[in-house]
């Protein structure tokens, strides 16, 4: 019976080590790579939301909130990025930072707070509150303004003098 005696393979040696060099010149630039919202997704996320505002009128204070929820499943077919929990938090999280966003934001809340309230409003002040649950993205728009004073001459809107509460779902 033969033996067969396995080849040794020679000891692989490391090249030697070269001296580091000297920077002699630098960039002026930092570059960084930024991840942030495209500025379509703003008016696709926007509009497959469900918007759900409640608020009332009391006095000359209006309180209210209108909540947008984005279910990404409902997107699917026209975005690239899978629609899932992953993907939500992220755009969750890009959409607290992003200005764009938030503005549009408050613009459907003060639309939507003054057809509630049933007519013009004074400086609203406007809280943007984003989230994601699975694949759904939460916005919560929390609204505080005042009923808008006209002085004479000016048109008037059709505002009731009573309290008024409302609730309304609308979906897109």
């Amino acid at each position: 019976m033969a033996t067969f005696r396995r080849a040794r393979r020679p000891k692989l040696e490391t090249p030697p080590r070269k001296p580091m060099t000297m920077t002699r010149r630098v960039s002026l630039f930092e570059r960084e790579v930024a991840v942030r919202l495209a500025p379509v997704a703003v008016e696709l996320l926007h509009g497959a939301a469900r918007v759900l505002t409640e608020g009332e009128l009391e006095g000359d204070g209006y309180a209210g909130s209108t909540m947008l929820t984005i279910d990404l499943a409902r997107t699917r077919d026209r975005i690239s990025d899978p629609a899932d929990a992953s993907t939500a938090q992220r755009v969750a999280t890009l959409y607290a930072d992003d200005e764009r966003c938030r503005e549009h934001a408050r613009r459907i809340a003060v639309k939507e707070a003054r057809r509630i309230a049933g007519c013009e409003l004074a400086t609203p002040h406007i809280d943007v509150e984003s989230r994601a649950r699975g694949h759904e993205l939460h916005l919560s728009l929390n609204v505080e303004a005042t009923r808008e004073r006209r002085t004479a001459g000016q048109t008037t809107g059709t505002a009731p003098d009573r309290p008024m509460t409302n609730r309304q779902e609308l979906t897109r």
